[in-house]
């Protein structure tokens, strides 16, 4: 399993093509996938999504590849793990964190970008537990949040 300990994470950077490419090819999935997680956290622990408290559903999806706004890429033996930072149109400082697994297609050893198939590994979501043992929840960041590595 790759690890923040066990692969190199490039720095961001604006997103080039073959980032683009990955993250067009599961943006339907990015889309489907924010709006159930919006709906699971909305019954348990609606402050993940309090900073889009007021977007609705259609709005909080309305993304598209002109919204990746930086992206941090690592390679291990597994194949490349994509981690992008993409804003959301319908709020104000609101950006949501994207990991995509890209991985070799059958019959193929994954050296071309024809090669890859991309999915969706998770959206970021943040628990923090403070020094009085307050817990701070998000699963919406800012433009200054850094894009870092996660598995949640």
């Amino acid at each position: 399993m790759a690890t923040e300990d066990t692969v190199q994470l490039s720095e961001a950077h604006a997103p080039q093509q073959a980032s683009i490419d990955a993250f067009n090819s599961i943006l339907e999935s990015v889309k489907e996938g924010l709006i159930k997680l919006r709906r699971d956290h909305d019954k348990h622990e609606p402050e993940y999504f309090r900073a889009v408290q007021g977007v609705s559903d259609a709005e909080l999806a309305s993304i598209s590849t002109s919204d990746l706004d930086s992206v941090r890429v690592a390679t291990s033996a597994y194949g490349l793990h994509l981690f992008a930072k993409v804003k959301l149109p319908a709020a104000n400082n609101a950006y949501i964190h994207v990991r995509v697994f890209g991985s070799a297609k059958d019959g193929t050893d994954g050296s071309s970008l024809d090669e890859r198939e991309y999915t969706l590994h998770s959206i970021h979501t943040e628990e923090v537990i403070k020094d009085d043992g307050d817990r701070v929840y998000r699963a919406i960041f800012g433009k200054d949040d850094a894009l870092e590595w996660f598995d949640t």
